[in-house]
């Protein structure tokens, strides 16, 4: 029967109980999946690939205020606990000696917001960063402090927050945490729009002009397949986004190296990412895409 805890001590007393189990045919003992509920399709992705590599799974559920600005979404951001707990019962995701650490802000941060810090760095003064600012800080300080809870094997992030990813990479490099990091790839529906939480906020007009996102990235490996350089690669997507049935507002459309998310110099050739933060409405969504510089 999967467990769901929301303290440190009944945590550690569920992982006790999974560290005195046998070793089983995977890779890993445990893996964790680190969400901030109001779980879809693309979550269970990551549960599968988790149950895939390990032996137990550990499924955290936690709106992380460290990661949100002033004038952001944390009071409205979607919550529904049961509704994910259902989720994550099905399909035989999560089973025996599984996980669902669902903590309280109180408990993560019991004297309040912490006053010692993970710092993203330049990765995280830029894009995401800079239109976000103390966004990734706050990401890292909850996924280190995740990590050092349930002592996993493995960590497993979506592909979708690729920035979050990248960092997330550097800082385990960095610090030398000891787990593998593990990313899966975007899950979309199919009519191309990514999945996220906050697609729930559309109205459906708005998800209509949303799908403008995926064909820009479209229309971007089109320009790449075709030879363009980067700026008619970044021309290409642009014109999608800003088109009659685009965007309201973009925040940023940029080529970036996928390991440092700096921009990738004129001319340059190889592996690169597109990475897109627009407004459709009132909702903030981002989209990436991995494309070939030739």
């Amino acid at each position: 029967m999967t467990r769901l805890v929301a303290d440190t001590a009944a945590l550690a007393a569920a992982l006790g109980a999974q560290d005195e189990e046998p070793v089983g045919g995977h890779q890993h003992r445990r893996a964790v999946v680190m969400t901030m509920g109001a779980l879809h399709a693309g979550h269970l992705a990551l549960v599968r690939r988790a149950r895939e590599l390990a032996d137990h799974v550990v499924v955290t559920i936690f709106v992380n205020p460290l990661q949100f600005g002033p004038a952001e979404d944390l009071d409205r951001y979607p919550r529904d606990l049961e509704g994910d707990l259902a989720l994550l019962s099905g399909d035989g995701l999560l089973g025996d000696g599984d996980v669902v650490f669902a903590p309280t802000p109180a408990v993560m941060y019991p004297e309040g917001d912490p006053v010692v810090r993970v710092t993203a760095g330049r990765i995280g003064e830029v894009l995401e960063g800079g239109f976000r600012p103390g966004h990734l800080d706050g990401v890292l300080t909850v996924v280190l402090k995740l990590m050092h809870l349930t002592r996993p094997g493995v960590a497993l992030f979506g592909q979708k927050d690729a920035q979050q990813l990248a960092a997330v990479r550097r800082m385990v490099r960095d610090l030398d945490v000891p787990l593998t990091v593990v990313g899966v790839p975007i899950v979309r529906d199919s009519d191309g729009l990514a999945l996220s939480s906050r697609n729930a906020y559309l109205t459906a007009d708005e998800r209509r002009r949303a799908l403008c996102l995926s064909r820009s990235l479209a229309a971007a490996r089109s320009a790449a397949d075709e030879g363009g350089a980067s700026d008619q690669i970044l021309a290409a997507a642009v014109a999608v986004l800003t088109g009659a049935e685009g965007v309201d507002s973009l925040d940023y459309a940029a080529l970036v190296d996928p390991s440092s998310f700096e921009e990738v110099a004129p001319g340059a050739t190889g592996p690169a990412l597109l990475v897109l933060a627009a407004r459709v409405g009132a909702t903030r969504l981002i989209d990436n895409g991995e494309l070939t510089l030739r």
